[in-house]
């Protein structure tokens, strides 16, 4: 039996980062209260947090075991995650019978909308705090699920996720409270009594939400939807990728453990693990209990969601097509050095990292003379070289391909164009049976209507094609129809000139697409900040939502009227 929690001990433990939390994204300066260093964790960290080596015996033990959490409906047991590094996980999580769930999650909802805002926040971050102190064990979990390299997983499956749903618990507070839990309304009447009523104001949440998760970024991606929806009042059934069920698994148990704590019907959050081919998100987002849809990955499924799934709130994040435009530089060593890395990171394998680089014909001024379309691109190629020259520094930062249809991609790639970056193997000394790429960079030309069957689709993993166009106005012709046409969670340029500068912000405002301009340090065009950046702009067909803003909560919930004769 978990120790109880009460609001008071909530809010003595939390409130001050809530109020922190909120400062953040009204000032967006720098903020985190998650580190991200590893030895933040355990002896001489966070008090109560597993260090590295409590953190890998926990991941450990759960390996080959059954991932019991208690939930009604349970009808069976399914498992097959295999570690994108080799080893197969042998966990088996429970299948539920949606007829059962789904009913037992919404017997909570009364209670918990009883709670009111502020104690939903509190309870929130109390299970954002107890996963912080299993970074250590989800880092392993989020690494043999997606393939990222364990650094990457720490920090981005572990920190910068909490951040992110910390964030999303700090919008839905502030939208909750904009309007007053109680008012007394007098209307003058002349001579006669005034009208007197007292009304109530009631945040209250829709109904049952889905989070549907991706095999990359299970707990970055998921943690927004599920933490937006569960502090607006409603029950949140996560439906994990198949291949990516184990850090949200643990993260389910936590809130689980948590809300039973606070005196709260656990059964608010449960696990919807699903049979190979089941195809179980298309059968859950049409259930008339589920009224919000989160949802990462592919367009057409993503696409299908919007259309189909009439009774919910839909929020998509799909696929996209990022740019970078090389218009000109000061300071070209560090373009080439940001933009390799950028390419590098995680394979490629991030909705964020820029596919499309493109070059004018002529070339381009630098601080480094004038440099030809032929000389950006050998050395773009020659830094990508460098950097990942190294087996083990390369597997560091390349991490593992998440699947098949990757590698497959990869190896096609040079059919496309002219290569001028071919992709090599990788030895992980470590995981042997990992199967790491180095990125592979095509030549294309555009101009040849030809060629845009290959830069106009998303080619997801470290492929990326530099496109050889007549101008840098050319250039910014075909970001904004590319932006329009497929859409874009990124976009990066580099100028010396303040027109072109202002050109591209025009083509980046007119279309809703995030920009990064002249990166040469050590901030990338697939990195984004929670409190301050935003991930996606919802204005443009790569998403229709963007983490985190008001928007992103505020249809989560509505606020009902009670009112009464004073």
């Amino acid at each position: 039996m978990a120790a109880a929690l009460t609001p008071q001990q909530l809010s003595e433990t939390h409130r001050t980062t809530l109020d922190q939390a909120l400062d953040a994204i009204s000032t967006r300066a720098y903020w985190s209260p998650h580190p991200e260093h590893p030895k933040a964790y355990g002896d001489g960290g966070a008090p109560g947090s597993l260090g590295a080596a409590e953190g890998k015996a926990a991941f450990d033990a759960l390996l080959g075991s059954r991932f019991d959490l208690g939930q009604p409906g349970t009808d069976g047991w399914v498992g097959g995650e295999v570690s994108p590094y080799g080893p197969e996980l042998g966990v088996e999580y429970p299948h539920v019978d949606p007829d059962v769930l789904l009913p037992a999650m919404r017997t909570g909802m009364g209670a918990w909308r009883a709670a009111g805002p502020e104690i939903r926040a509190l309870v929130c971050l109390e299970i954002l705090s107890r996963i912080s102190a299993r970074t250590h064990e989800l880092a392993h979990a989020v690494m043999h699920t997606s393939g990222q390299a364990f650094m990457m997983a720490l920090q981005a499956g572990g920190p910068h996720a909490q951040d992110r749903g910390l964030e999303a618990v700090a919008y839905a507070y502030r939208e909750q409270v904009r309007t007053p839990e109680t008012a007394d309304w007098s209307k003058p009447q002349g001579k006669r009594d005034p009208l007197k009523l007292h009304k109530s104001f009631i945040a209250s949440g829709r109904g049952v939400a889905l989070v549907i998760g991706c095999n990359t970024f299970p707990t970055w991606n998921g943690y927004p939807g599920l933490f937006a929806s569960l502090a607006t009042g409603n029950p949140v059934l996560v439906k994990p990728h198949p291949r990516a069920v184990l850090p949200l698994a643990v993260t389910v148990s936590i809130a689980r453990e948590v809300l039973d704590a606070a005196g709260f019907d656990p059964n608010l959050v449960a696990l919807a693990a699903e049979r190979p081919g089941e195809g179980v998100a298309k059968t859950l987002a049409l259930r008339p209990e589920v009224r919000i849809i989160d949802y990462t990955g592919s367009t057409a499924f993503g696409d299908w969601l919007e259309e189909n799934a009439r009774q919910a709130q839909v929020y998509t994040e799909k696929a996209g097509v990022n740019t970078i435009v090389v218009d000109s530089t000061d300071d070209y060593r560090g373009m080439l050095a940001n933009i390799a890395f950028s390419l590098s990171l995680y394979s490629g394998q991030m909705c964020t990292t820029p596919q499309n680089l493109l070059i004018p014909r002529d070339g381009i001024t630098t601080d480094d003379g004038a440099k030809s379309y032929d000389d950006v691109v050998a050395d773009i190629a020659a830094s990508v070289t460098g950097l990942l020259g190294d087996d083990a520094r390369a597997s560091a930062l390349l991490g593992a391909l998440v699947n098949p249809d990757v590698r497959a991609r990869v190896e096609a790639a040079g059919e496309l164009g002219e290569v001028a970056l071919p992709s090599r193997t990788v030895a992980n000394a470590e995981f042997p049976d990992a199967v790491v790429r180095t990125p592979v960079i095509v030549k294309l030309d555009g101009t040849k209507t030809d060629d845009d069957a290959a830069y106009l689709s998303e080619c997801f993993g470290p492929v990326s094609f530099a496109v050889a166009v007549e101008s840098t106005p050319a250039a910014l012709e075909l970001l904004r129809r590319t932006i329009r046409e497929k859409g874009a969670m990124t976009v990066g340029a580099y100028t010396t000139s303040p027109e072109v500068e202002r050109a591209i912000e025009d083509v980046c405002l007119d279309e809703s697409a995030q920009l990064s301009l002249n990166l040469t340090g050590g901030v990338y065009v697939n990195q984004t900040a929670a409190f301050s950046d935003f991930h996606g702009s919802g204005g443009n067909p790569a998403a229709n939502a963007a983490l985190c803003d008001a928007a992103f909560v505020a249809n989560r919930f509505r606020v009902v009227e009670v009112r009464r004769q004073a």
